[in-house]
């Protein structure tokens, strides 16, 4: 078995190699015979091919992503599909949304040594126009302001907290709502509509929970769909919606549950797949049970618990 650590250098704002580095060696420190690799990410999405390659001998591999959200949706997307190949985040990033899920055992993936004692175990992944998700895919009024957070970050005096409402004051100036043609199972809408999220995990935007009791292992997907609201409304909606209270809004927030999901836009649109942007005017969302398998660190219940 190989152990190949997947380094993003820029995850959360400094350079964190060494530090890693200082880990791993400390993790390995009695397993001398232990195969290690470590790679640093030099491109966006060149861990999946990194991976893909390694996995071609049909050697079991074991990955680990040092970074945040992006960094593990990569070597998901390496992952998919692939038997001899496991998965497991070691935030080392801002964004660790996927981790969240697990509550008071969220930090056991930062546990070097209990995620090389792990066990591992097959999740669900979300597939959308060749891309995958392993937590949470959403379109609408959410995923424009988080993707355009970084036009603000960089400029005097905004940063943080302040990028955020700025880009959120900015798209509602824009406008809230998009038209969407919406297919999903026996749900059919053609409307201006607020925001669609797709649920395989709980937790993104950094803190968002809609779902709160989603499972990535339950095969099935909880879909949120937001109708049109105006400025006021939005407010109220969003508070409710981010603390996962959707049902109380039963009037403006339509709850589904489900596999696939077909969305069309009058135009280009952004898709937000575990924080990374994808743009297009038809989005195709589909789960692919047990299509990658997690590492679980040693010692932890949430799987053992009933959904």
């Amino acid at each position: 078995m190989k152990h190949l650590f997947i380094v993003n250098p820029v995850a959360g704002g400094s350079n964190k190699l060494e530090a890693v580095r200082a880990l791993i060696v400390s993790a390995f420190a009695q397993r001398p015979d232990a195969e290690v690799e470590i790679y640093v990410t030099k491109a966006p999405l060149d861990a999946v091919d990194m991976i893909r390659a390694e996995a071609a001998g049909g050697e079991h591999l074991r990955v680990y992503a040092c970074g945040g959200d992006g960094t593990f949706n990569e070597c998901v997307t390496g992952a998919v599909g692939l038997e001899n190949v496991a998965v497991c985040p070691f935030p080392t990033g801002t964004g660790n949304d996927f981790c969240r899920m697990f509550g008071e055992e969220k930090d056991a993936f930062r546990d070097l040594e209990a995620l090389v004692d792990g066990s591992e175990r097959p999740i669900d992944v979300i597939a959308c126009n060749g891309r995958y998700s392993v937590n949470i895919c959403s379109v609408g009024i959410d995923a424009r302001i988080g993707t355009n957070v970084h036009k603000y970050s960089s400029l005097p005096l905004i940063g943080g907290a302040a990028a955020y409402v700025v880009s959120a004051v900015v798209e509602m100036l824009r406008g809230i709502t998009r038209r969407m043609r919406i297919r999903c199972g026996d749900f059919e809408a053609d409307e201006q509509t607020t925001l669609v999220c797709v649920c395989n995990g709980r937790f993104y935007g950094g803190g968002f929970n809609p779902s709160p009791d989603a499972r990535p292992d339950d095969g099935e997907l909880d879909i949120f769909i937001a109708k049109k609201v105006n400025l006021l409304q939005f407010a109220v909606l969003i508070g409710k919606y981010a603390s996962g209270r959707a049902a109380e809004m039963k009037k403006t927030i339509t709850h589904l549950k489900g596999r696939e999901i077909t969305i069309d836009f009058d135009e280009e649109n952004v898709i937000n797949l575990d924080g990374e942007a994808l743009y297009t005017t038809r989005a195709e969302m589909c789960l692919l049970p047990g299509a990658v398998r997690l590492i679980v660190p040693r010692g932890m219940k949430f799987f053992e618990r009933e959904g």
